[in-house]
């Protein structure tokens, strides 16, 4: 075997590896109805958030965003008594990336459907926090904390993982883009800017607190992630890199013991590393990435696609 081909195999076991576990085995028929559907889109490949949610930085950012939500203790008690994130972490994260796909890069039908079908379950998921104070997952107050630390760090990953980090103004236009399915999903008034995004979150401050079950989650996403040994040190990368992009005082929060000079040192470096793997393995499963011009639909109608072939995302695969 050459050179050549030999990296060729290890680049594309490595984008095999990270599809089975983001996008589970039924990326490749998910990947057909998203990119062969036809019809009207809510965004094109050249908006800003087709380019930040199709980006390897949601790997990293994923993190992030799990990090920073779970300082909510309402929705960290909705997480740990609905999500089944221990029994099925697998699952729910290949669930949450098919959702981001669908409402990002596929058809308004469909995006339609699978908001409805997010709404149905959020109806039935209630319950009371750590303290004894009553939640409900589709609590308007409670949805704009998920919405907001979600894009927050997901804008952070791309301004500092991605390949070409967004304007000033293409930044304001991702927050209000992102805010378009999370309005139909029970968002009330979802910030347009940049800005009315920080300010959201700062209002959220006094609510924040760690509790007993963050602390357990942190642990498990940080300590012990479902992984075997041997794939844990390039999981690590990527952790470090979503550590990394949280706000000082979030760290402080979780006990991670991560001082500024050492993120910068450290953690954001490990964090570009483990990015740029991601992005290399995905980019061997096939020529076309959904940052790509989605592919002709007449040429898609006809045979299905191979498993071979890519599956419905890259970067948002990582998503909360």
């Amino acid at each position: 075997m050459s050179h050549t081909a030999g990296a060729q195999l290890v680049q594309r076991r490595l984008g095999l590896m990270l599809r089975s576990k983001v996008a589970g085995d039924e990326a490749p028929a998910r990947a057909q109805r998203i990119w062969g559907a036809e019809g009207e889109r809510w965004f094109t490949p050249e908006d800003p958030v087709w380019r930040v949610h199709a980006d390897a930085s949601m790997f990293p950012a994923g993190v992030t965003s799990l990090l920073l939500q779970m300082l909510h203790p309402m929705a960290m008690a909705g997480v740990a008594g609905h999500s089944g994130y221990k029994s099925d972490p697998w699952g729910r994260l290949q669930r949450t990336s098919h959702y981001l796909a669908t409402t990002t890069f596929g058809t308004v039908e469909h995006a339609e459907e699978a908001i409805a079908t997010v709404r149905s379950i959020h109806e039935r998921v209630r319950g009371k926090d750590h303290l004894g104070r009553p939640y409900r997952a589709d609590d308007p107050h409670l949805l704009m904390w998920v919405h907001a630390a979600e894009i927050d760090s997901f804008l952070r990953g791309y301004q500092t993982f991605g390949d070409a980090p967004l304007t000033e103004a293409e930044a304001d236009v991702y927050v209000a883009q992102a805010g378009i399915p999370a309005r139909r999903l029970g968002v009330i008034d979802p910030p347009t800017s940049v800005a009315e995004l920080r300010a959201v979150l700062a209002s959220y401050r006094p609510e924040l607190e760690t509790s007993p079950a963050a602390r357990e989650a942190a642990r498990f996403l940080l300590l012990d992630p479902p992984l075997p040994f041997y794939a844990r040190p390039g999981y690590g990368t990527l952790a470090s890199g979503g550590v990394s992009l949280l706000p000082g005082w979030a760290r402080e929060m979780l006990g991670i013991p991560l001082p500024g000079v050492v993120s910068t040192l450290l953690a954001r470096p490990l964090g570009h590393l483990g990015t740029a793997a991601v992005r290399w393995g995905m980019a061997g499963l096939a020529e076309r990435r959904p940052s790509d011009t989605p592919p002709d639909p007449d040429h898609l109608s006809g045979s299905p696609r191979s498993p071979d072939e890519p599956d419905d995302l890259v970067g948002a695969q990582a998503a909360s």
